[in-house]
């Protein structure tokens, strides 16, 4: 097991640190914390609650654009600057390169939400703030996140344009996200609308971020996120660029 590991551990302090030797991950941290930040506060003192509900439903859309903005160049550079055939020669498997890239991504993501722990900890000074769904509504975003790189991931390894990759990525996750939206079902076949909601990124997201852990829900974002690493193993095996 430690042979296995190894090179992903490798492989990932590599990726993690490609983003933080670019201004451009401080700027994609930047833009979220003072985002996320000014769009809550906006409301927060004219709703008078102490509650993070506000915030947790600006997340996914946040992460809609991060998401992809984060997983556009893992493969797509890889593939346009031909690097990717030199990391493919080494002594790895494809799914620990594909695992390597999807845990750099998460790990990088993660540190974005650590750092906006400061707002869960200033509510609390401003009044009597409920852990529960503050703890859910993180690991919810974890998950939601998770789930918006893993598609990412495979979408950047079907092309050498990083825009294309990105536009492509903002596109599918917004689907998966809204197919199981109220307002997307109250249009749909009544037959169909059970399954579209357990589809959908969204409905899972909410039921996590309410403070419920249901192990349906854990089910289904780890089943999405195996299903899209594993398509992406199987482009990375078919070597189609070459």
């Amino acid at each position: 097991m430690d042979k296995y590991l190894r090179p992903i551990w490798v492989l990932f302090k590599k990726e993690l640190m490609a983003y933080f030797n670019s201004p451009i991950a401080y700027i994609f941290i930047g833009v979220f914390l003072v985002v996320g930040n000014w769009l809550f506060f906006s409301s927060f003192f004219l709703v008078g609650q102490a509650s993070m509900r506000d915030y947790f439903s600006l997340l996914p859309w946040m992460f809609l654009f991060l998401a992809p903005a984060i997983t556009m160049r893992l493969w797509a550079e890889e593939r346009k600057a031909g690097t990717i055939e030199f990391l493919l020669t080494l002594p790895i498997t494809d799914w620990q390169a594909v695992l390597a890239k999807f845990f750099g991504g998460l790990a990088f993501l993660a540190i974005a939400l650590l750092l906006s722990a400061s707002l869960p900890a200033s509510i609390s000074f401003l009044g009597n703030l409920d852990w529960g769904p503050v703890i859910g509504g993180y690991l919810g975003a974890l998950f939601l996140g998770g789930s918006y790189l893993a598609l990412g991931l495979f979408i950047s390894s079907l092309t050498r344009n990083q825009i294309i990759a990105f536009v492509s990525g903002v596109a599918a996750c917004f689907a998966f996200f809204v197919v199981g939206a109220d307002f997307v079902l109250a249009g749909a076949p009544q037959a169909a609308a059970p399954a579209m909601q357990f589809i959908g990124l969204g409905s899972h997201f909410y039921s996590i971020a309410k403070g419920v852990i249901d192990t349906k829900d854990i089910f289904y974002y780890f089943s999405f996120i195996f299903i899209f690493l594993w398509l992406n193993v199987k482009i990375i095996e078919n070597r189609a660029w070459k």
